[in-house]
Protein backbone atom coordinates (compact mmCIF):
# COMPACT_ATOMS: atom_id res chain seq x y z
CA UNK A 1 0.00 0.00 0.00
CA UNK A 2 1.46 3.87 -1.02
CA UNK A 3 1.97 6.28 1.20
CA UNK A 4 -0.96 8.98 0.63
CA UNK A 5 -0.22 11.67 -1.74
CA UNK A 6 0.96 14.72 -0.52
CA UNK A 7 -0.64 18.18 -0.55
CA UNK A 8 2.19 20.59 -1.97
CA UNK A 9 0.22 23.78 -0.79
CA UNK A 10 -0.09 22.53 2.29
CA UNK A 11 3.15 20.81 2.86
CA UNK A 12 4.59 25.01 1.70
CA UNK A 13 2.23 26.03 4.82
CA UNK A 14 3.60 24.07 7.18
CA UNK A 15 7.18 24.94 5.66
CA UNK A 16 6.19 29.05 6.20
CA UNK A 17 5.25 28.53 9.73
CA UNK A 18 8.37 26.86 10.57
CA UNK A 19 10.09 29.51 9.63
CA UNK A 20 8.49 32.04 11.92
CA UNK A 21 9.95 34.02 14.60
CA UNK A 22 7.86 37.04 14.83
CA UNK A 23 3.76 36.54 14.56
CA UNK A 24 1.70 39.61 14.49
CA UNK A 25 -2.10 39.94 14.47
CA UNK A 26 -5.01 42.30 13.60
CA UNK A 27 -7.48 42.85 16.08
CA UNK A 28 -11.00 43.56 14.82
CA UNK A 29 -12.06 40.42 13.32
CA UNK A 30 -9.63 39.06 13.90
CA UNK A 31 -8.76 38.69 17.57
CA UNK A 32 -12.11 39.76 18.58
CA UNK A 33 -15.26 38.82 16.50
CA UNK A 34 -15.22 42.05 14.95
CA UNK A 35 -18.27 43.60 17.14
CA UNK A 36 -17.35 46.70 18.71
CA UNK A 37 -19.41 48.02 21.27
CA UNK A 38 -19.40 52.18 21.52
CA UNK A 39 -21.52 54.14 24.61
CA UNK A 40 -21.78 57.82 24.28
CA UNK A 41 -18.37 58.77 25.70
CA UNK A 42 -16.41 56.10 22.99
CA UNK A 43 -15.42 51.96 22.75
CA UNK A 44 -16.98 50.35 25.54
CA UNK A 45 -16.25 46.73 24.76
CA UNK A 46 -14.14 44.60 22.80
CA UNK A 47 -15.22 40.69 22.99
CA UNK A 48 -11.70 38.65 23.21
CA UNK A 49 -11.24 35.10 23.21
CA UNK A 50 -9.38 33.57 26.45
CA UNK A 51 -8.77 30.22 24.17
CA UNK A 52 -6.78 33.06 21.91
CA UNK A 53 -5.38 34.71 24.55
CA UNK A 54 -3.34 31.45 25.68
CA UNK A 55 -2.58 31.09 21.80
CA UNK A 56 -0.59 34.26 21.88
CA UNK A 57 0.96 33.46 24.99
CA UNK A 58 1.97 29.91 23.89
CA UNK A 59 3.91 31.54 21.19
CA UNK A 60 5.23 34.14 23.27
CA UNK A 61 6.41 31.32 25.70
CA UNK A 62 8.02 29.54 22.88
CA UNK A 63 10.36 31.73 21.48
CA UNK A 64 8.15 33.62 18.39
CA UNK A 65 7.73 37.38 19.30
CA UNK A 66 3.96 38.19 19.50
CA UNK A 67 3.04 41.94 17.97
CA UNK A 68 -0.48 43.58 17.87
CA UNK A 69 -0.83 45.58 14.63
CA UNK A 70 -4.10 47.69 14.16
CA UNK A 71 -5.47 50.61 12.33
CA UNK A 72 -8.11 51.33 15.38
CA UNK A 73 -6.53 52.74 18.92
CA UNK A 74 -7.72 51.46 21.74
CA UNK A 75 -6.64 51.51 25.62
CA UNK A 76 -8.83 48.50 25.72
CA UNK A 77 -6.26 46.50 23.34
CA UNK A 78 -3.49 48.52 25.85
CA UNK A 79 -5.15 46.40 28.64
CA UNK A 80 -5.25 42.88 26.82
CA UNK A 81 -1.70 43.19 25.85
CA UNK A 82 -0.86 44.17 29.16
CA UNK A 83 -2.30 41.24 30.27
CA UNK A 84 -0.92 38.86 27.70
CA UNK A 85 2.71 40.29 28.03
CA UNK A 86 2.92 41.39 24.54
CA UNK A 87 5.51 44.62 24.77
CA UNK A 88 4.48 45.14 20.41
CA UNK A 89 1.68 46.99 20.32
CA UNK A 90 0.95 49.21 17.25
CA UNK A 91 -2.53 51.23 16.51
CA UNK A 92 -3.88 53.81 14.83
CA UNK A 93 -2.27 51.95 11.55
CA UNK A 94 -2.34 53.22 8.08
CA UNK A 95 -0.23 51.04 5.92
CA UNK A 96 0.40 47.59 7.94
CA UNK A 97 2.70 46.49 5.44
CA UNK A 98 5.40 49.64 6.67
CA UNK A 99 5.01 48.25 10.36
CA UNK A 100 5.66 44.75 9.41
CA UNK A 101 8.89 46.04 7.44
CA UNK A 102 9.67 48.13 10.79
CA UNK A 103 9.48 45.20 12.93
CA UNK A 104 11.25 42.71 10.87
CA UNK A 105 13.95 45.39 11.09
CA UNK A 106 13.89 45.86 14.69
CA UNK A 107 13.97 42.52 15.75
CA UNK A 108 17.00 41.81 13.28
CA UNK A 109 14.54 39.18 11.04
CA UNK A 110 13.47 38.66 7.55
CA UNK A 111 10.36 39.05 6.51
CA UNK A 112 9.92 35.54 5.34
CA UNK A 113 11.03 35.02 9.35
CA UNK A 114 7.49 36.90 10.02
CA UNK A 115 3.50 36.35 9.94
CA UNK A 116 0.79 38.24 10.26
CA UNK A 117 -2.75 37.16 10.66
CA UNK A 118 -5.51 39.12 9.50
CA UNK A 119 -9.71 39.26 8.33
CA UNK A 120 -10.27 42.23 6.06
CA UNK A 121 -8.65 44.66 2.91
CA UNK A 122 -6.53 46.68 5.50
CA UNK A 123 -4.36 43.52 6.20
CA UNK A 124 -3.69 42.44 2.36
CA UNK A 125 -0.59 44.82 2.35
CA UNK A 126 0.76 42.78 5.72
CA UNK A 127 -0.14 39.45 4.04
CA UNK A 128 1.77 40.30 0.75
CA UNK A 129 5.15 41.00 2.11
CA UNK A 130 5.49 38.92 5.16
CA UNK A 131 6.00 34.88 4.37
CA UNK A 132 3.45 33.61 6.24
CA UNK A 133 -0.25 35.21 5.96
CA UNK A 134 -3.19 33.40 7.87
CA UNK A 135 -6.96 34.17 8.22
CA UNK A 136 -9.63 33.82 9.95
CA UNK A 137 -12.45 31.23 9.11
CA UNK A 138 -14.81 34.33 8.36
CA UNK A 139 -12.45 36.68 6.47
CA UNK A 140 -13.34 38.34 3.37
CA UNK A 141 -12.72 36.63 0.60
CA UNK A 142 -10.00 38.39 -1.10
CA UNK A 143 -8.07 37.74 2.59
CA UNK A 144 -8.72 34.13 2.11
CA UNK A 145 -6.98 33.78 -0.97
CA UNK A 146 -4.37 35.97 -0.30
CA UNK A 147 -2.92 33.57 2.83
CA UNK A 148 -1.00 30.21 2.74
CA UNK A 149 -2.96 28.73 6.02
CA UNK A 150 -6.38 29.61 7.19
CA UNK A 151 -8.00 29.29 10.74
CA UNK A 152 -11.57 26.79 10.56
CA UNK A 153 -12.28 29.31 13.88
CA UNK A 154 -14.16 32.55 13.13
CA UNK A 155 -12.77 35.93 14.03
CA UNK A 156 -12.28 36.20 18.08
CA UNK A 157 -13.84 32.15 18.37
CA UNK A 158 -10.37 30.55 18.80
CA UNK A 159 -8.61 31.37 15.16
CA UNK A 160 -5.19 32.90 16.88
CA UNK A 161 -5.52 29.53 19.12
CA UNK A 162 -5.63 27.50 16.07
CA UNK A 163 -2.74 29.37 14.62
CA UNK A 164 -0.51 28.81 17.67
CA UNK A 165 -0.95 25.39 17.79
CA UNK A 166 -0.10 25.08 13.82
CA UNK A 167 2.95 27.22 14.19
CA UNK A 168 4.07 25.01 17.59
CA UNK A 169 3.42 21.63 15.77
CA UNK A 170 5.55 22.84 12.74
CA UNK A 171 8.50 23.68 14.54
CA UNK A 172 8.02 20.48 16.68
CA UNK A 173 7.15 22.44 20.00
CA UNK A 174 3.73 21.35 20.31
CA UNK A 175 4.72 18.40 22.88
CA UNK A 176 6.93 20.87 25.34
CA UNK A 177 4.41 23.11 25.16
CA UNK A 178 1.54 20.92 26.05
CA UNK A 179 3.45 18.69 28.35
CA UNK A 180 4.04 21.91 30.63
CA UNK A 181 0.29 22.02 31.21
CA UNK A 182 -0.67 18.36 31.37
CA UNK A 183 2.61 17.22 33.54
CA UNK A 184 3.92 15.57 30.39
CA UNK A 185 8.00 16.25 30.14
CA UNK A 186 8.88 16.91 26.66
Amino acid sequence: MSAPASDPQADAALARAAAVRLMAFDVDGTLTDGGIHISAQGEAHKRFSVRDGLGLVLLRDNGIRVAIVTGRSSAIVEQRARELGIEEVIQGVADKSQVMRGLAERHRLQLDQCGFMGDDWPDLPAMRVVGFAAAVQDAAPAVREAAHWCAHAAGGHGAARELAEYILHAQGRMDAALGRFDGRRA
